[in-house]
């Protein structure tokens, strides 16, 4: 059973060790400075942490802690002290203390405890305290987050306390809890992201996300569901071509949250959810293919973005479509040589089947942008491989048609952790897709394929400013740090919701 995590602001004289807290947490700032509301709940204790400190080296950096059985006189089971020096020199555009980052590391030093103390003062503040507080909680709720669902038995040394509860002493406890509302709802949009992308493929098929997606409604968002006899109507022939050879039926789901005012264009997030990907008749080596059930990862991180929004009141008019299909081999599978008409009427020539995100977002763009007339398009896919091949599994690739837009997501990015890097787009790639049979072919060939997937999409968009996300690196089996030890990471979603925050909301 996974664990449930209660977390709870305190002032600092309320924090109550005798009941029997297995950890308690302090920060140390440069010089192993100690806040006065540390020293004054550690008592004569301070000093020998201090001692211990310059034995063991430990300089009080971000992302460091020193573990130590709790001295004499501190009634708990251990003593962490965690960094808390700000960066001197922090990367570029990152913050030079990063709160959500500190959170996470925090509950990882604190791993296997029931009962955690934290003393959230710290020796040198950057920015609003309760705000930090905020985040600094909603790193401890990410990093706490596991999916074990189907687990039935568990080795003994992975055995971990049912409740955990964190009680963080704060200067100001009210307002950490009317700040903390904004970010919580944000973590429970990452978790949200994170247990979609981790599903199997067996249960979580296009009908099922799309009911789970309906359960939005709950928080105010309204919800259309397009069926295979909706989208054919609507001539979405060439999502529709990707999902003919399963027996589980394709669903594009429209999310819309109604925050701003009335009448107001939208923003609008678009997501391939291809709920598990065998390449289709152009199969995938056996190697890894049981990863492709994440290639679901930008319909995820949409859902989660849109719980989000909603669950904080986001003030603004926002769109989120999802393309749910799964593509398989079969006798009513789409073949290589075929040629499909789009939604927008242009025709598709399929080269490889494999290469099918791109055939889901078509159809998908140019639906919202025709409706809905948005002020922007950003759409999440993990698209190629080639994008891997370029940036690894540290930035996402960002291509656009807006610098406005792309100089946001850049900035935020840093901000957030969650990184893009803007590829170049341009005529001559565009030419690589051109087709002898119809107005394009699927692929482009060896080179440049991230590029030319992107120019597909472009294709779609007419002149709404638009940004195209790869995440096949950061959506999922990307590198655990601070705030995820997770295989889905629910990527994206603090990204948008920041970018939303900043610049949109009325």
């Amino acid at each position: 059973m996974s664990q449930t995590l209660e977390v709870t602001f305190v002032a600092f004289d309320q924090i109550q060790l005798e009941a029997g807290v297995e950890t308690l947490i302090v920060f140390a700032g440069e010089d192993l400075a100690l806040s006065h509301a540390t020293r004054g709940l550690l008592g004569a204790a301070a000093d020998l942490v201090v001692r211990a400190a310059a034995t063991a080296k430990f300089k009080g950096k971000t992302s460091s802690a020193m573990d130590l059985l709790a001295p004499a006189g501190v009634h708990a089971g251990r003593l962490i002290v965690a960094g808390a020096a700000p960066a001197k020199k922090p990367a570029a555009g990152a913050p030079a203390l990063d709160y959500v980052a500190m959170g996470g590391h925090a509950m990882g030093k604190a791993a296997g405890a029931a009962s955690v103390a934290i003393v959230f003062d710290l020796p040198e503040w950057l920015g609003d305290p309760a705000l930090a507080a905020a985040e600094f909680a909603m790193g401890v709720q990410l990093r706490a987050y596991q999916f074990d669902l189907y687990k039935t038995k568990k080795k003994e040394e992975d055995e971990k306390p049912a409740a955990v509860k964190v009680t963080i002493a704060v200067a100001d406890p009210e307002a950490a809890r009317r700040a903390a509302g904004h970010a919580n709802a944000i973590a429970e949009g990452v978790k949200l992201a994170r247990s979609l992308v981790n599903e199997p493929p067996n249960v979580l098929f296009p009908i099922e996300f799309a009911k789970r997606a309906n359960q939005l409604s709950k928080l105010g968002v309204e919800i259309e569901v397009l069926d295979i006899e909706a989208m054919a109507k609507l001539g979405m022939n060439a999502l529709l071509g990707v999902g003919q050879g399963s027996i589980h039926e394709s669903r594009v789901v429209i999310m819309r949250w109604n925050g701003g005012k009335a009448g107001e264009a939208p923003v609008a997030f678009i997501g391939k959810g291809v709920t598990f990907d065998s390449g289709g008749i152009s199969i995938k080596p056996g190697g890894g293919m049981e990863d492709m059930k994440g290639d679901m990862a930008g319909a995820a991180c949409v859902t989660g973005l849109m719980h989000a929004l909603a669950a904080r009141k986001a003030k603004v008019n926002a769109i989120g479509a999802i393309g749910l299909v799964e593509n398989m081999p079969s006798g009513a599978a789409q073949r290589p040589g075929d040629i499909v008409k789009t939604m927008s009427g242009q025709t598709i020539e399929i080269i490889n089947t494999d290469a099918e995100g791109r055939l889901v977002l078509a159809d998908l763009l140019w639906h919202i942008q025709g409706k809905f007339k948005p002020k922007f398009m950003i759409n999440l896919a993990t698209l190629t491989g080639a994008i891997l091949v370029a940036l690894g599994n540290e930035y996402a690739g960002l291509f656009s048609n807006s610098d406005e837009l792309s100089a946001r997501l850049t900035t935020l990015g840093l901000a957030t952790g969650e990184k893009v890097w803007r590829m170049p787009m341009g005529p001559a790639y565009d030419k690589l897709i051109d087709s002898k049979f119809a107005d394009m072919k699927n692929v482009g060939g060896r080179h440049a394929g991230s590029i030319t997937a992107a120019q597909l999409l472009q294709r779609f968009v007419n002149d709404v400013p638009w940004a195209h996300l790869d995440i096949a690196g950061t959506g999922m089996a990307s590198p655990q740090n601070d705030i995820n030890q997770s295989w889905g990471s629910g990527w994206g979603v603090r990204l948008l919701d920041r970018l939303v925050a900043e610049h949109y909301e009325g």
